[in-house]
């Protein structure tokens, strides 16, 4: 992907785009695909960079949800179960099964579980990543020897997926690129045109340059996650607000707390919710919160009580509680959960079923969703978009449309698996570009320059935070490599020192979030 081609494709169109999208996060990367694969000419414009948002802080899994089961939502799980499978077909280099242990402290828990696992594997069907199994109390030992013993009745273990949201995003920018779309970060849209109080295209300005736009489609859609009030808001200005921001913080570990590959899922937390402690790329993701927020910040910023409620929750289950002292990342994200109809519920009991709405002006809407079921989310915007725009009927194709660098048999102990089948023209790169630049995370030369050159990376926060992903792993480490990367960056797309010490000096206040005070 180069920024300045899609660029040219904008200036060179005369005729009204079919399909304008607003946000590049999951909802609007799929929906970017689903359009482009059904030969729309398709364009999608994100302020920010893709998957700047909730997108990339997720806690990485691809899971049909054992909480909505708990909760009675059984369509959801239905729906999410079937994508799971889908999304690991489609995405093997991505996607990979992961065995999670419930641990229990009480006779009548692993039974419990138990059956209801049971219910779960059987909605997954042939879709399914295995089989859950009842453990006793030495089989649940020796799959997750850093779980507390005391009191350790046994446990159950039952498959899910987990993936890096991050690098799927990417991987889904470029599948839409395949398919024909045209996709532009730091690219903003200010305003809504209309034609008979119908929307017929955008205003917009390119962050990077000021230059402004006024584009023409046929039918526009509004992907902005928990912005999309503010969207909607540019449509008509007094429309009821659609979205409950709720906050989910993790926080990341050093891979001593959950020696073994098996995640651990916590049931039941102080406040009702699951917690979960998962390996990923050498560390431990533990979270999440649920934090009903008055605000969408474009940086969330995780609350005291949020950590410590986590640390709280997971010490209950490791031999070694962890301590603030032993936190190497710690990362916030905002759920679009779409506002149900009785005010008073709290974020933990709002479903997260997606819904598409569509304003008296035509401005297509998705509101709420997760990213497992990015893919129907995206089938059912693209749906409704032929209709408000007049466009021709095709159906979708994404149920079997491998996503870019497909790569059935992916080696998931090389750092660069998530490239897929690109991973030799990395390294073919520079002969010298290899070698990791850290001892604490995998980061090479020729990662940074295939950012620049093929995945539209723009600043240093680009490369750190989502085409690697150094920042939620290990964010003072990213702070040491940050200098490098401006460097490699500034030398390959031909900046001066002042736009490097401005892109280190942006990296070092963001990366004050991440780390712990």
């Amino acid at each position: 992907m180069k920024r300045e081609e899609h660029l040219a494709k904008i200036d060179a169109r005369k005729k009204p785009w079919d399909v304008l999208i607003i946000g590049g996060g999951a909802s609007g990367l799929g929906a970017a695909v689903d359009a482009a694969s059904r030969g729309y000419r398709t364009l999608l414009l994100e302020k920010y960079d893709f998957a700047k948002g909730t997108s990339s802080r997720s806690t990485k899994l691809v899971h049909g949800g054992v909480r909505y089961l708990q909760n009675g939502d059984v369509s959801l799980v239905i729906e999410a179960l079937k994508e799971r499978g889908i999304m690991r077909k489609n995405a093997p280099h991505l996607v990979q099964d992961l065995s999670f242990v419930i641990p229990s402290y009480d006779w009548w828990n692993s039974p419990f579980y138990g059956i209801g696992l049971k219910i779960y594997d059987m909605m997954a069907g042939n879709l399914g990543l295995g089989p859950s199994t009842l453990l006793d109390r030495d089989e649940a030992i020796a799959l997750i020897p850093n779980v507390k013993k005391k009191g350790l009745r046994g446990g159950v273990i039952y498959h899910d997926g987990q993936f890096d949201d991050a690098r799927m995003a990417i991987s889904l920018a470029q599948t839409a690129e395949n398919q024909g779309a045209s996709l532009l970060n730091y690219f903003s849209v200010t305003g809504m045109n209309k034609e008979n109080n119908m929307i017929n295209g955008v205003q917009a300005k390119d962050e990077l340059s000021g230059k402004t736009y006024s584009i023409e489609a046929k039918v526009v859609i509004n992907a902005t996650g928990v912005f999309s009030d503010e969207v909607i808001q540019m449509d008509q200005r007094y429309a009821k607000k659609r979205i409950v921001p709720s906050q989910g913080v993790h926080i990341v570990l050093d891979k001593r707390f959950l020696s073994g590959p098996h995640a651990i899922m916590v049931p039941h937390t102080s406040d009702g919710r699951v917690l979960f402690a998962v390996p990923w790329n050498g560390y431990v993701v533990v979270g999440t919160t649920d934090t009903q927020i008055k605000e969408a910040l474009v940086e969330p910023i995780a609350q005291e009580e949020e950590i410590q409620f986590i640390l709280d929750n997971a010490g209950m289950y490791m031999t070694t509680p962890p301590t603030r002292n032993d936190i190497k990342s710690v990362f916030s994200g905002l759920r679009p959960l779409a506002a149900p109809e009785n005010d008073g519920s709290a974020t933990k009991e709002i479903s997260r079923h997606h819904k598409v709405i569509v304003s008296t002006s035509g401005l297509v809407s998705i509101l709420g969703g997760k990213w497992t079921t990015y893919r129907k989310m995206a089938e059912d915007i693209i749906n409704t978009a032929q209709s408000v725009g007049g466009l021709p009927e095709r159906g979708c194709i994404t149920h079997n449309l491998p996503v870019h660098g497909y790569d059935y048999n992916s080696d998931w102990t090389n750092p660069l698996h998530v490239y897929g089948v690109d991973i030799d023209k990395i390294i073919k790169l520079e002969p010298e570009g290899n070698t990791s630049l850290s001892k604490e995370v995998h980061l090479t030369k020729n990662q940074v320059i295939w950012a620049v050159r093929e995945e539209m990376a723009m600043t240093v926060e680009d490369v750190l935070a989502r085409r690697t992903r150094v920042l939620f792993l290990n964010a003072s480490e990213s702070l040491i490599l940050a200098p490098t990367v401006a460097a490699i960056m500034g030398k390959e797309m031909g900046k001066d020192s002042s736009w490097i010490a401005t892109q280190i000096e942006n990296y070092t206040t963001l990366t004050q979030n991440y780390l712990m005070k």
